[in-house]
């Protein structure tokens, strides 16, 4: 009888392991490699979010992370990372040589254009003295031209109509960006201004580095303290205090809407997209051999491409995905940003020139 038993016993845990194998479970699910890497702040919530977290343990991936500002990511040292994700191309070409990964592979997971965030008042006001063009309640563009030309002439607040009633609209007309000289976004503010000051064209020597650093200058003295990223701006502008424009990415704006996070401050939020920008296409750049795979894994897989849109990006392979999610929201967003001329940037150097023209320093690398 105890034989008997037995095999009958063994018979059920077979069965039992077959049920499990059939069933897909797996007794451990834990992921098979730890990769840690150094990303822009603007990627955090993206990294965090629990679904992420799972969706690359499956794929056998743990991912840890830190922020650094993106101009800023080549100072550190890189070979303690698996790798860096910075927010554009043009430094990750900086970390590939200071790490000497000559012929690096890559990847452009995704990427999130610039918007100037408004409030209603400073809006209406832009609007009605010609530096914007509203386009519906909370959404619009930033005449790059006459804003431009505003700023050159320190034009305050006071000095444009219809300002009165918006007593919170004081001082000189600014845009709050970021650090131009650590900060990819207050980086690339700068490559789009210096374009539209430029005549129409690229930054390239120092005939327009001269040409252009006095109003640069301006952009940013105006400013302050300058924020390291678009973060804390971001947070401060949606809890309703804040400057009354804020430089940030689209992706902060879409990731609240999607995500259905903000109050009564979404509603007093307008969307102005600049009539010219430099999109932020953001790079991954593989350290060590154990993240090779990790980019491209972002840049292809169907539910990490989804995940990415819930976040507010725009997969690069994935534009179809990106513009069906958002169409709900298109009383904010311009998804196939209409109207808007992309350019391309300067050079690593001649930019980060103009960021310290900019800030009244003289760049090391700076042609003469």
């Amino acid at each position: 009888m105890r034989r008997i038993l037995g095999i009958a016993l063994a018979v059920l845990l077979i069965g039992g392991v077959a049920a499990v194998v059939v069933g897909g479970l797996k007794p451990d699910t834990t992921a098979t490699k730890t990769v840690r890497g150094v990303i822009g702040s603007e990627k955090s919530d993206f990294f965090r979010d629990p679904d992420v977290i799972k969706a690359l343990a499956d794929k056998g991936y743990t991912v840890k992370t830190e922020t650094s500002g993106s101009w800023a990511m080549n100072r550190l040292a890189l070979k303690e990372f698996d790798f860096a994700f910075p927010s554009s191309s043009e430094p990750a070409q900086e970390m590939e040589a200071s790490a000497g990964l000559k012929g690096a592979q890559t990847a452009r997971p995704f990427f999130s254009p610039l918007v100037v965030l408004a409030r209603p008042g400073a809006a209406k006001v832009l609007a009605d003295n010609g530096l914007a063009k509203m386009t519906g309640k909370n959404s619009g563009t930033l005449l790059m031209g006459p804003y431009l030309k505003a700023a050159a002439e320190d034009r305050t607040w006071q000095q444009l109509q219809g300002s009165g009633p918006y007593p919170e609209l004081t001082g000189t007309v600014f845009i709050k960006t970021t650090d131009p000289a650590t900060s990819n976004s207050g980086a690339l503010f700068l490559a789009a201004t210096s374009n539209v000051a430029n005549n129409q064209s690229v930054v390239a020597d120092d005939a327009g580095i001269e040409r252009t650093a006095p109003l640069m200058r301006k952009l940013i003295s105006v400013q302050g303290a300058l924020e390291p990223s678009t973060d804390d701006p971001f947070r401060a502008f949606v809890s309703g205090s804040g400057e009354p424009l804020i430089l940030v990415y689209e992706a902060q704006v879409a990731s609240l809407l999607l995500q259905k996070q903000g109050g009564a401050e979404i509603d007093s939020m307008v969307v102005l997209y600049p009539d010219t920008t430099v999109n932020s296409p953001h790079t991954f750049v593989p350290i060590s051999d154990k993240a090779k795979d990790l980019g491209p894994l972002l840049t292809s897989d169907p539910k990490l491409r989804a995940l990415a849109v819930r976040h507010g990006f725009r997969p690069q392979e994935g534009v179809a995905e990106f513009t069906a999610a958002t169409a709900p929201h298109a009383a904010y967003l311009n998804p196939g940003l209409t109207g808007i001329r992309q350019v391309g940037a300067p050079t690593v150097k001649i930019l980060m020139a103009l960021a310290a023209r900019a800030k009244g320093e003289k760049h090391q690398g700076e042609p003469v």
